[in-house]
């Protein structure tokens, strides 16, 4: 078993890019953390991408990548776990390395989405949620995760304003990341006052359609030491998991359960606890979800999130930052880049590359990232090494 490290990041472009393919966004992410990362070859690429062929028309994404990086014949894979699909390439990756069957890899993940219409947009979106008894009967993932927020709000006393104001910090976040696809400031009025989409959400509240990819390279510690061009970042823990797809079948409407076994396992892997991170990167797809996976780390206890959104402790400069990037929220969400992209954000603000943005003194950091309603989740810890 071998420490792993990050030692090099990348992103495309991200936004509605109606001139550029699949394949040419995640090039242009590859290329960018090969260059960060200061190697000219890798062993082996994992990519994530939740449904190209619905998005684009494009399955068989591991072989398309490799033959456009020009790297054939080398061994490429795609990943899938909806919308956690990048988070479980980085995991595979760091398997791949730490068993010592690759030494450089590189993994990432890429999705086209706006090649389809609204209506498109939402029927493959919905293939991350239970077709037969859900999406067969109509319901959208903004639907799904209004019915987790108005249980959340009854159960805890979570308010419509503490749901806005996730998104005020994101923006305001979002503000200072040159790669936002949203990166205007918004008011809690404009949130509350924008278009509703399914009770309590509204369009303020949802994460947006993106175009875009995501890039790392990974390798073993001791050898990344010789070869990184920058500092190494070491990976400490990984974590995934899974729970009941279908939310009927929960046994609690307001509580993220594979988010909080994939942060139990990562936690103990990397000897540590939610009150050691510094700076932390979660799936906020919709505002709710953010409060819900706060709670799920164990960054707040059950219940307080949304306090703890009002209070500022989530601010820059607050207690834990999270989503300085922006957030889904106001970064975008490529659904099968999201995953990788928060590594890229972890790993520049642990550099103290991240600018305005920076949390001062970062030393470790979380991401976590989820698919569907949370029927699967990854998370991951990084240190400085």
């Amino acid at each position: 078993m071998r420490d792993v490290a990050v030692i090099g990041v990348g992103l495309s472009a991200w936004g509605e890019l109606w001139d550029r393919s699949l394949r040419d966004l995640f090039v242009e992410a590859a290329l960018n953390a090969v260059e960060d990362a200061g190697v000219d070859s890798v062993e082996a690429i994992f990519v994530g991408c939740m449904t190209g062929g619905l998005f684009a028309q494009q399955e068989h994404i591991g072989a398309l990548v490799a033959d456009y990086l020009g790297v054939a014949p080398i061994p490429a894979t795609r990943t899938e776990s909806a919308c956690a699909s990048a988070g479980a390439a980085f995991r595979t990756a760091l398997m791949a390395v730490d068993s010592g069957n690759h030494d450089v890899v590189l993994v990432g993940g890429v999705e086209k989405m706006t090649d389809v219409d609204g209506g498109g947009a939402t029927a493959a979106l919905a293939a991350a949620s239970d077709q037969e008894y859900e999406a067969f009967h109509g319901v959208t993932f903004p639907g799904l995760y209004a019915m987790m927020a108005r249980a959340h709000m009854a159960k805890y006393g979570t308010t419509r304003e503490q749901l806005g104001l996730v998104a005020v910090k994101n923006h305001e976040n979002g503000s200072k990341n040159p790669h936002a696809q949203f990166p205007m400031k918004v008011t809690l009025e404009q949130v509350l006052g924008s278009v509703m989409v399914a009770d309590p959400l509204r369009i303020l509240d949802c994460s947006p359609i993106t175009d875009g990819a995501s890039a790392a390279v990974v390798c073993p510690l001791e050898m990344a030491e010789k070869i990184a061009k920058k500092a190494p970042v070491r990976v400490t823990g990984s974590g995934q998991a899974t729970d009941s797809i279908a939310l009927h079948q929960r046994k609690d409407l307001t509580f993220l359960e594979s988010t909080a076994a994939a942060a139990a396992r990562a936690y103990d892997m990397a000897g540590c606890g939610p009150g050691d991170l510094d700076v932390v990167e979660v799936h906020d797809c919709f505002t709710i979800s953010e409060i819900m996976v706060m709670e799920a780390l164990g960054l707040v206890e059950k219940g307080q999130g949304g306090p703890a959104v009002e209070a500022g402790e989530t601010a820059l400069g607050g207690r834990i930052p999270v989503n300085t990037s922006g957030g889904l929220k106001s970064k975008g969400h490529p659904v099968g880049a999201t995953g990788v992209a928060q590594i890229h954000e972890i790993v520049t603000q642990l550099r103290g590359e991240a600018g305005d943005r920076q949390v001062a003194g970062a030393r470790r950091g979380l991401a976590q990232n989820m698919g569907g309603t949370g029927a699967s989740a990854t998370v991951h810890i990084l240190e400085v090494a």
